[in-house]
Protein backbone atom coordinates (compact mmCIF):
# COMPACT_ATOMS: atom_id res chain seq x y z
CA UNK A 1 0.00 0.00 0.00
CA UNK A 2 1.29 3.36 -0.67
CA UNK A 3 -0.02 6.89 -0.74
CA UNK A 4 -3.73 7.61 0.13
CA UNK A 5 -3.57 3.68 1.18
CA UNK A 6 -0.86 4.36 3.80
CA UNK A 7 -2.80 7.19 5.11
CA UNK A 8 -5.93 5.48 5.78
CA UNK A 9 -4.19 2.63 7.51
CA UNK A 10 -2.40 5.08 9.56
CA UNK A 11 -5.85 6.48 10.35
CA UNK A 12 -7.18 3.40 11.15
CA UNK A 13 -4.85 2.75 14.45
CA UNK A 14 -7.85 4.06 16.95
CA UNK A 15 -10.25 1.53 15.22
CA UNK A 16 -8.20 -1.62 14.04
CA UNK A 17 -8.45 -3.34 17.05
CA UNK A 18 -12.30 -3.97 17.26
CA UNK A 19 -12.48 -4.63 13.80
CA UNK A 20 -9.24 -7.27 13.62
CA UNK A 21 -11.07 -10.68 14.09
CA UNK A 22 -9.48 -12.22 11.30
CA UNK A 23 -5.96 -10.80 11.91
CA UNK A 24 -5.99 -12.13 15.59
CA UNK A 25 -7.20 -15.50 14.73
CA UNK A 26 -4.89 -15.85 12.04
CA UNK A 27 -2.20 -14.95 14.17
CA UNK A 28 -3.15 -17.43 16.88
CA UNK A 29 -2.84 -20.07 14.28
CA UNK A 30 0.48 -19.07 13.22
CA UNK A 31 1.66 -19.17 17.02
CA UNK A 32 0.52 -22.66 17.36
CA UNK A 33 2.97 -23.88 14.45
CA UNK A 34 5.47 -22.08 16.08
CA UNK A 35 5.53 -24.70 18.79
CA UNK A 36 6.60 -27.29 16.45
CA UNK A 37 9.41 -25.58 15.16
CA UNK A 38 12.97 -25.83 16.71
CA UNK A 39 14.27 -22.34 17.07
CA UNK A 40 15.94 -19.98 20.28
CA UNK A 41 15.79 -16.99 18.81
CA UNK A 42 17.92 -14.08 20.30
CA UNK A 43 16.68 -11.59 17.89
CA UNK A 44 12.72 -11.31 16.46
CA UNK A 45 10.57 -9.17 14.75
CA UNK A 46 7.22 -8.50 13.44
CA UNK A 47 7.21 -7.16 10.21
CA UNK A 48 3.75 -5.05 9.64
CA UNK A 49 2.82 -4.86 13.33
CA UNK A 50 0.11 -3.02 13.27
CA UNK A 51 -1.13 -2.71 16.73
CA UNK A 52 1.17 -5.60 18.27
CA UNK A 53 -0.64 -8.60 19.03
CA UNK A 54 2.21 -10.22 17.05
CA UNK A 55 5.08 -8.65 18.64
CA UNK A 56 3.23 -9.39 21.98
CA UNK A 57 2.87 -12.86 21.31
CA UNK A 58 6.34 -13.39 20.17
CA UNK A 59 7.54 -11.83 23.61
CA UNK A 60 5.36 -14.37 25.53
CA UNK A 61 6.51 -17.59 22.90
CA UNK A 62 10.33 -16.24 22.81
CA UNK A 63 10.95 -14.31 26.58
CA UNK A 64 14.61 -13.72 26.18
CA UNK A 65 15.05 -12.55 22.76
CA UNK A 66 14.98 -9.11 21.78
CA UNK A 67 11.48 -7.91 19.92
CA UNK A 68 11.60 -5.30 17.31
CA UNK A 69 7.72 -4.19 15.87
CA UNK A 70 8.30 -2.57 12.67
CA UNK A 71 5.34 -1.12 10.88
CA UNK A 72 5.23 1.82 7.98
CA UNK A 73 2.36 3.37 10.00
CA UNK A 74 3.68 5.72 12.87
CA UNK A 75 0.41 5.50 14.60
CA UNK A 76 0.49 2.08 14.48
CA UNK A 77 3.90 1.58 16.59
CA UNK A 78 2.61 4.48 18.71
CA UNK A 79 -0.22 1.92 19.69
CA UNK A 80 2.01 -0.53 20.41
CA UNK A 81 4.07 1.36 22.42
CA UNK A 82 0.51 2.23 24.14
CA UNK A 83 0.39 -1.56 25.58
CA UNK A 84 3.28 -1.86 27.49
CA UNK A 85 3.86 -0.78 30.75
CA UNK A 86 5.81 1.53 32.39
CA UNK A 87 8.31 -0.52 33.99
CA UNK A 88 8.32 -2.86 30.99
CA UNK A 89 10.01 -0.15 29.10
CA UNK A 90 11.78 0.74 32.32
CA UNK A 91 13.81 -2.89 31.87
CA UNK A 92 14.04 -2.85 28.47
CA UNK A 93 11.39 -5.67 27.83
CA UNK A 94 9.29 -3.51 25.76
CA UNK A 95 9.64 -3.86 22.40
CA UNK A 96 11.36 -1.89 20.08
CA UNK A 97 10.17 0.10 17.34
CA UNK A 98 10.74 0.59 13.91
CA UNK A 99 9.02 3.06 11.25
CA UNK A 100 9.88 1.50 8.26
CA UNK A 101 8.70 0.20 5.07
CA UNK A 102 9.66 -3.52 4.71
CA UNK A 103 11.16 -3.25 0.89
CA UNK A 104 13.98 -1.25 2.99
CA UNK A 105 14.53 -1.94 6.15
CA UNK A 106 17.27 0.02 8.10
CA UNK A 107 18.78 -3.02 9.42
CA UNK A 108 21.90 -4.43 9.41
CA UNK A 109 21.99 -8.24 7.19
CA UNK A 110 21.64 -11.10 9.17
CA UNK A 111 20.80 -9.37 12.18
CA UNK A 112 17.73 -11.17 12.77
CA UNK A 113 17.15 -14.87 13.73
CA UNK A 114 12.73 -14.87 13.34
CA UNK A 115 10.59 -12.89 11.21
CA UNK A 116 7.08 -13.08 11.77
CA UNK A 117 4.67 -10.78 9.87
CA UNK A 118 0.65 -11.87 9.81
CA UNK A 119 -1.86 -10.71 6.84
CA UNK A 120 0.30 -7.42 5.19
CA UNK A 121 3.07 -9.22 2.36
CA UNK A 122 -0.24 -9.59 0.24
CA UNK A 123 -0.73 -5.21 0.15
CA UNK A 124 2.72 -5.68 -1.87
CA UNK A 125 1.67 -5.21 -5.87
CA UNK A 126 5.24 -7.90 -6.20
CA UNK A 127 6.41 -9.45 -2.75
CA UNK A 128 9.90 -10.73 -4.27
CA UNK A 129 11.20 -7.73 -3.05
CA UNK A 130 10.43 -7.26 0.36
CA UNK A 131 11.29 -11.45 0.43
CA UNK A 132 14.90 -10.54 -0.60
CA UNK A 133 14.88 -7.36 2.03
CA UNK A 134 14.04 -9.98 4.30
CA UNK A 135 16.05 -12.60 3.35
CA UNK A 136 19.19 -9.98 3.51
CA UNK A 137 17.97 -8.85 7.55
CA UNK A 138 18.01 -12.90 8.44
CA UNK A 139 20.78 -14.89 9.64
CA UNK A 140 22.01 -17.90 8.29
CA UNK A 141 19.73 -20.90 9.28
CA UNK A 142 17.18 -18.01 10.28
CA UNK A 143 13.35 -18.25 10.20
CA UNK A 144 10.69 -16.36 7.64
CA UNK A 145 7.15 -17.44 8.75
CA UNK A 146 4.30 -15.20 7.68
CA UNK A 147 0.40 -15.33 6.18
CA UNK A 148 -0.74 -13.58 3.51
CA UNK A 149 -4.24 -13.59 1.63
CA UNK A 150 -4.81 -15.94 -0.95
CA UNK A 151 -6.99 -15.44 -5.09
CA UNK A 152 -9.86 -16.89 -3.33
CA UNK A 153 -10.21 -14.14 -1.00
CA UNK A 154 -13.86 -12.62 -0.97
CA UNK A 155 -15.08 -14.92 -3.64
CA UNK A 156 -18.98 -14.64 -3.23
CA UNK A 157 -18.54 -10.97 -3.46
CA UNK A 158 -16.50 -11.69 -7.18
CA UNK A 159 -19.33 -14.34 -8.09
CA UNK A 160 -22.06 -11.52 -7.23
CA UNK A 161 -19.70 -8.65 -9.66
CA UNK A 162 -20.19 -11.52 -12.27
CA UNK A 163 -23.56 -12.49 -11.97
CA UNK A 164 -24.40 -8.77 -12.47
CA UNK A 165 -21.88 -8.42 -15.40
CA UNK A 166 -19.94 -6.14 -13.77
CA UNK A 167 -16.01 -6.56 -13.43
CA UNK A 168 -14.68 -7.38 -9.73
CA UNK A 169 -12.81 -4.41 -8.47
CA UNK A 170 -11.50 -6.68 -5.49
CA UNK A 171 -7.54 -6.80 -5.55
CA UNK A 172 -6.04 -9.65 -6.50
CA UNK A 173 -3.98 -12.17 -4.60
CA UNK A 174 -0.94 -14.40 -5.08
CA UNK A 175 -1.50 -17.86 -5.39
CA UNK A 176 0.47 -19.60 -2.99
CA UNK A 177 2.57 -22.11 -5.38
CA UNK A 178 4.00 -18.53 -6.74
CA UNK A 179 4.67 -17.39 -3.60
CA UNK A 180 6.88 -20.19 -3.12
CA UNK A 181 8.80 -19.62 -6.19
CA UNK A 182 9.47 -15.90 -4.85
CA UNK A 183 11.08 -17.32 -1.81
CA UNK A 184 13.04 -19.55 -3.67
CA UNK A 185 14.35 -16.65 -6.15
CA UNK A 186 14.56 -14.56 -3.02
CA UNK A 187 17.35 -17.16 -1.12
CA UNK A 188 15.28 -19.15 0.46
CA UNK A 189 15.51 -22.88 0.93
CA UNK A 190 12.62 -25.03 0.74
CA UNK A 191 9.40 -22.84 1.50
CA UNK A 192 6.44 -25.08 3.43
CA UNK A 193 3.31 -23.31 1.84
CA UNK A 194 -0.08 -24.25 2.52
CA UNK A 195 -3.76 -23.02 3.24
CA UNK A 196 -6.86 -22.41 4.67
CA UNK A 197 -10.17 -21.13 4.47
CA UNK A 198 -11.60 -19.08 7.19
CA UNK A 199 -15.14 -17.31 7.05
CA UNK A 200 -17.16 -14.79 8.29
CA UNK A 201 -20.24 -13.92 8.47
CA UNK A 202 -22.72 -10.05 8.38
CA UNK A 203 -26.15 -9.56 8.64
CA UNK A 204 -25.63 -6.72 6.12
CA UNK A 205 -23.02 -5.42 4.02
CA UNK A 206 -22.69 -2.38 6.21
CA UNK A 207 -20.75 -4.64 8.19
CA UNK A 208 -17.77 -5.87 6.02
CA UNK A 209 -17.84 -2.44 4.97
CA UNK A 210 -17.34 -1.16 8.47
CA UNK A 211 -14.96 -3.76 9.69
CA UNK A 212 -12.50 -3.03 6.35
CA UNK A 213 -12.74 0.48 6.58
CA UNK A 214 -11.63 0.01 10.63
CA UNK A 215 -8.99 -1.64 9.55
CA UNK A 216 -7.38 1.03 7.35
CA UNK A 217 -7.94 -0.71 4.07
CA UNK A 218 -11.44 -0.72 2.46
CA UNK A 219 -10.29 0.68 -1.02
CA UNK A 220 -6.90 -1.55 -0.95
CA UNK A 221 -9.29 -4.45 -0.82
CA UNK A 222 -12.89 -3.64 -2.51
CA UNK A 223 -11.37 -1.29 -5.44
CA UNK A 224 -14.09 1.85 -5.82
CA UNK A 225 -16.84 2.22 -8.31
CA UNK A 226 -20.36 3.53 -8.28
CA UNK A 227 -22.12 3.30 -4.80
CA UNK A 228 -25.31 2.36 -7.27
CA UNK A 229 -23.15 -0.49 -8.84
CA UNK A 230 -22.05 -2.15 -4.81
CA UNK A 231 -25.56 -1.75 -4.52
CA UNK A 232 -26.32 -4.10 -7.59
CA UNK A 233 -23.88 -6.54 -6.39
CA UNK A 234 -24.41 -6.72 -2.26
CA UNK A 235 -28.33 -7.63 -3.73
CA UNK A 236 -26.39 -10.68 -5.77
CA UNK A 237 -24.12 -11.65 -2.84
CA UNK A 238 -26.03 -15.16 -1.64
CA UNK A 239 -27.08 -15.41 1.87
CA UNK A 240 -26.19 -18.87 3.74
CA UNK A 241 -28.86 -19.33 6.68
CA UNK A 242 -30.08 -15.40 6.81
CA UNK A 243 -26.31 -13.90 6.88
CA UNK A 244 -23.58 -12.82 4.60
CA UNK A 245 -20.56 -15.58 4.16
CA UNK A 246 -17.34 -13.54 3.69
CA UNK A 247 -15.04 -16.18 2.74
CA UNK A 248 -10.86 -15.29 3.16
CA UNK A 249 -8.36 -17.48 1.88
CA UNK A 250 -5.05 -17.75 4.22
CA UNK A 251 -1.93 -18.81 2.52
CA UNK A 252 0.92 -19.61 5.24
CA UNK A 253 4.25 -19.87 4.58
CA UNK A 254 7.57 -20.62 6.36
CA UNK A 255 11.19 -20.80 4.86
CA UNK A 256 14.85 -20.92 6.24
CA UNK A 257 17.66 -18.91 5.18
CA UNK A 258 20.09 -21.49 4.13
CA UNK A 259 24.11 -21.23 4.41
CA UNK A 260 25.35 -19.10 1.60
CA UNK A 261 26.66 -21.16 -1.61
CA UNK A 262 28.66 -17.77 -2.90
CA UNK A 263 30.23 -14.89 -1.66
CA UNK A 264 29.29 -11.40 -2.29
CA UNK A 265 31.76 -10.99 -5.34
CA UNK A 266 30.55 -13.89 -6.86
CA UNK A 267 33.17 -16.57 -5.81
CA UNK A 268 31.80 -20.28 -4.97
CA UNK A 269 32.04 -21.21 -1.36
CA UNK A 270 33.29 -24.76 -0.92
CA UNK A 271 33.33 -26.54 2.40
CA UNK A 272 35.98 -29.56 2.58
CA UNK A 273 35.78 -32.35 5.82
CA UNK A 274 38.97 -34.02 6.97
CA UNK A 275 37.65 -37.85 6.66
CA UNK A 276 38.83 -40.30 9.45
CA UNK A 277 41.54 -43.05 8.68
Amino acid sequence: MAGSAQAAFSRAAETYDAAAVLAQEVGRRMAERLAYVRIEPRRVADVGCATGDGVYGLIQHYPKALPLAVDYALPMLQAVRARSGFFDRLRGKAPRLLNADVGQLPLAAMGLDLVWSNLMLHWLDDPLPAFRELHRVLAVSGLLTFSMLGPDTLKEIRRACEACGIAPSLRRFHDMHDVGDMLVAAGFADPVMDMETITLTYRSPRGLLRDQRHLGVRDALLGRRPWRQWRQVFAAWPRLEGLLPATFEIVYGHAWKPEPKVVADGRAIMTFHKSRP
